[in-house]
């Protein structure tokens, strides 16, 4: 629980560490993922296809 001591804010350290990782994590997860498949597909494409 956060506690206030000389007008400053005080933490456990697990309570510092927490974060919530938002839809900004989401989609940039999503938009590397889709950006890797494109570009090994156009690898596999221009080179191993016969």
């Amino acid at each position: 629980m956060v506690t206030r001591q000389d007008r400053q804010i005080v933490e456990t350290p697990t309570e510092a560490r927490q974060a919530e990782p938002g839809p900004s994590v989401l989609a940039l997860l999503t938009v590397s993922v889709g950006l890797a498949m494109l570009i090994l597909g156009v690898v596999w494409f221009v080179f191993f296809r016969t």
